[in-house]
């Protein structure tokens, strides 16, 4: 019996365990007018404060949307709070919608782009100095991409299946080994995921203004694709930073990725240090680093811990180990009015329980460079017909289709025993649906995205068409989760929670930010 194969019946002998999996979303979708441009109206008042609203904030910018559903242990729970989300927002925006996919509508400017406001406390205003920093160091455009986050968490009974009972400080210390490992594994097989759901295989042109491109675009009026591409936004014009390319960050234990970030968050730029920081009496960027703060850390996928008030990412995974992980590399979902299905949540179950349950060996710095180059290969040619990846650096390379058969190999058993936990087949039908799709590269989102943006002429008219259909789906759904009274108490108690914030700083914004980054002296 494999290592996977005993470990999966020490987990299966509890049912329960694939009942309690944590899961949450947060969607990220840009404000758009009804000409198919980016909306230049502040957020919307009747949503509440973008700071303290549990369930709808900002992103990069003003009207770059975030809905964030609270933790579900049930995939349809999960779903119907994100609709309700979506119900509500639309309903208080007026004719404006939301754009349907992860690469940005027509945008004519930088200018066209306001940074996120959020009032005019010190936690607040350093948020939007974040942003200026990051326009200033990337520009607006690719801080407007916008994606699907999934935070999932495996309950205790999965710990005790797997490791039998262990006292308090052995559980951190195994629990976070464990997510390390699944992490590793994600970093060696997470390609499928831009493989089946990637669907940003063009942009609009307005995107690359101005800027050099050694890609081999071809055109669909003012549309640029790449014929065989799945999700640009994870390519090198996406959502990256080559300042942080030479970061050695690794993945092999909870100290070693710690000690990488604290570096990077210490180590200064050169390129950086000559935009200034305060310059003028007008504050440019937070400080010039090689990144300003932990979250500029692009990674497709990352360790997360509950932080607790005045508490920084890192100092939570420090106090109390991993206690869950967000997965990034997800594009919006063009197909979904709210930007993901529930296909794609269970495929994420059986994928993330696959990668915890897999030998994962350490990685060295080597291995680390393989990885990028098959993601890079499948993100910018993931339908090409006969596409090699190489998994480790001993030279062993396989076609993209045997890789993830070899995969969904021990996917299928995952799949048989949640359906049994749960009643049903609805893992054994993501599973077998997907199936299909690795020798039928046709049936992927990014695929189907194209076909749809040449057969419309142009990524403008689809993503259009597809925002109104959406915004009349959303107008219509009718609450499972919440309602109407409860999103507005959220509204109500989100605005006084940003006036209480507000009114009890002490201390002014200079002496703030010496405060929050004494950590770096």
């Amino acid at each position: 019996m494999t290592n996977f194969a005993a470990r999966l019946t020490k987990v299966a002998q509890q049912p329960e365990v694939f009942q309690q999996f944590g899961r949450g979303v947060e969607r990220e979708t840009l404000r758009y007018t009804p000409d198919g441009a980016i909306a230049q109206t502040p957020h919307p008042t009747a949503l509440g404060s973008a700071l303290t609203n549990n369930w709808i904030t900002t992103d990069f910018a003003e009207p770059l949307l975030e809905f964030i559903t609270p933790v579900s242990n049930q995939v349809p729970v999960l779903m119907s709070q994100l609709a309700d989300i979506h119900h509500f927002a639309q309903s208080k925006m007026g004719e404006e919608k939301l754009w349907p996919m992860s690469m940005p509508c027509y945008v004519g400017s930088e200018d066209d782009i306001e940074l996120a406001q959020y009032g005019r406390s010190n936690s607040g205003r350093m948020k939007t100095l974040y942003r200026t920093g990051l326009k200033r160091r990337y520009g607006s455009l690719m801080q407007i991409i916008s994606g699907v986050h999934f935070n999932f968490s495996f309950p205790d009974s999965f710990w005790d299946a797997l490791y039998g009972e262990q006292d308090d400080e052995q559980r951190q210390a195994t629990k976070s080994d464990a997510y390390f490992a699944v992490i590793r594994n994600y970093y060696r097989f997470g390609w499928l995921i831009p493989y089946f759901f990637g669907a940003s295989p063009a942009l609009c042109s307005s995107f690359l203004r101005g800027r050099e491109s050694k890609l081999p675009f071809e055109n669909i009026g003012q549309t640029l694709y790449l014929p065989y591409a799945t999700s640009l936004r994870l390519s090198d014009l996406g959502y990256t930073n080559n300042a942080q390319s030479a970061l050695k960050i690794g993945f092999n234990s909870i100290e070693q990725y710690l000690q990488g970030l604290n570096q990077a968050i210490r180590t200064p730029s050169d390129e950086f240090a000559k935009l200034g920081v305060k310059v003028d009496g007008e504050y440019r960027q937070l400080n010039s680093n090689v990144l300003q703060i932990e979250n500029e850390l692009y990674a497709p996928i990352r360790p997360k811990r509950v932080a607790k008030s005045g508490e920084k990412p890192s100092e939570a995974l420090g106090r109390g180990g991993v206690e869950y992980i967000e997965v990034r590399s997800l594009d919006v979902n063009p197909f979904s009015p709210v930007g993901i299905t529930e296909q794609q949540v269970r495929f994420l179950d059986l994928f993330l329980t696959w990668a915890a349950l897999s030998d994962s060996d350490p990685m060295d710095g080597c291995e680390l460079e393989c990885w990028r180059d098959n993601w890079s290969k499948v993100v910018l040619e993931g339908r090409k017909p006969g596409l090699e990846l190489q998994i480790g650096c001993h030279g062993e390379k396989l076609s993209l289709q045997n890789w993830a058969k070899r995969v969904f190999a021990d996917l299928a058993q995952i799949a048989e025993l949640m359906d049994a936990a749960q009643g049903g087949s609805a893992y054994q039908d993501v599973c077998r649906e997907l199936q299909g799709w690795i020798d039928h590269p046709e049936r992927t989102l990014s695929a189907q995205i194209l076909a749809m943006t040449k057969q419309m002429g142009g990524l403008g008219k689809t993503g259009c068409a597809l925002g109104l259909k959406y915004r009349q789906h959303n107008l219509d759904h009718q609450y499972e989760v919440y309602s109407q009274q409860v999103m507005e108490q959220e509204v109500v108690r989100s605005v006084a929670a940003q006036a209480e914030i507000e009114q009890q700083d002490e201390l002014d914004f200079d002496a703030f930010l010496q405060h929050y980054f004494a950590y770096l002296k």
